[in-house]
């Protein structure tokens, strides 16, 4: 993928569709490489008249890793977390969203509808409030709005073993792939099928793209560092919409209800059986449900 400078950091980011289209940036979740997102994501918003960016968060594929920068203790965050206590970070959610507007002004964007996975809605959440002319409309998926209650704040201890569980050295790809199908095992979506030879080339795309085990703890870090951002929330303006699983183990389907609950006008969209995952067979009506959302809030620049 090509490569701009952003924030002083370098992303490589992707674009499909056409170019004079009402642009629509996604926004990847923790540790995980744009790849991850489903072609019928992509393609789908891409012949409903849309011009899909993604693109690398730092630390993540093929985006710039700050190695050498030191983190902290993972575990120790997480106790401080649930304690209410400050954690440190090398960076922060504020951070990784003024890398998405460095991408914006890189590439001419001056609006876009933003749509954010996991904690790439956390990352879309505060681009909406920090930046709101930016953000035509917002788009928040599987996420959570930092509220450190424990039953909000993490899912399953399943769930959370198997995100925090090393993944084997990069150049490995059958490896990689394998550790994420048993990771996706884990936190996907109960009961709903899967093509297993589908999943693991899809999985084989995303390791290619690498995964970086100490850029995900400090994403992790990040979103640790960020605190409680139910407030912030109260001040996002754009047209919002929340996606979320029934059945997600990894972030529970209560922190979806509470971050639409702190977005004034939110429209709450519960998607059953869905975990922590984008299956296949769900990904036609996500594409449509998000390409709806984003038609009926379009930006008069694009009008017509």
């Amino acid at each position: 993928m090509p490569t701009v400078q952003a924030n002083g950091v370098e992303l490589d980011y992707g674009v499909h569709g056409d170019p004079l289209a009402p642009p629509v940036l996604l926004i990847m979740g923790l540790g995980m490489p744009a790849a991850l997102w489903p072609d019928a994501v992509i393609e789908g918003l891409a012949s409903q008249g849309f011009r899909v960016v993604y693109f690398d968060n730092r630390d993540c594929g093929g985006s710039t890793r700050l190695s050498g920068v030191r983190g902290g203790s993972v575990p120790l965050a997480i106790a401080r977390t649930l304690l209410r206590l400050e954690v440190r970070a090398p960076y922060n959610l504020d951070d990784m969203a003024a890398d998405a507007v460095g991408l914006l002004d890189a590439l001419g964007i001056a609006r876009a509808h933003v749509v954010g996975a996991s904690m790439g809605g956390m990352i879309a959440q505060v681009l909406a409030a920090r930046h709101p002319r930016r953000v035509i409309s917002l788009t928040s998926i599987m996420s959570s709005s930092g509220n450190p209650q424990r039953k909000l704040a993490f899912g399953t201890r399943r769930a959370l073993q198997a995100l925090l569980r090393p993944p084997p050295p990069p150049g490995d790809i059958q490896a990689v792939a394998e550790h994420l199908l048993r990771v996706f095992g884990v936190i996907g979506s109960p009961g709903i099928p899967q093509d297993p030879s589908a999943l693991r080339s899809h999985f084989e795309r995303v390791a290619r793209r690498g995964l970086y085990r100490e850029g995900t703890e400090r994403q992790l870090l990040a979103i640790l560092a960020s605190g409680d951002r139910r407030a912030m929330l109260g001040e996002v303006s754009a047209p919002t919409l929340v996606l979320h699983g029934s059945a997600d183990p990894l972030v529970p389907l209560a922190a979806g209800l509470d971050t639409a609950a702190h977005i004034p006008g939110a429209r709450m969209e519960v998607i059953m059986g869905m975990g922590h995952d984008f299956p296949d067979s769900l990904m036609p009506r996500f594409a449509n449900t998000i390409a709806v959302h984003c038609r009926a809030h379009a930006d008069p620049l694009h009008a017509g």
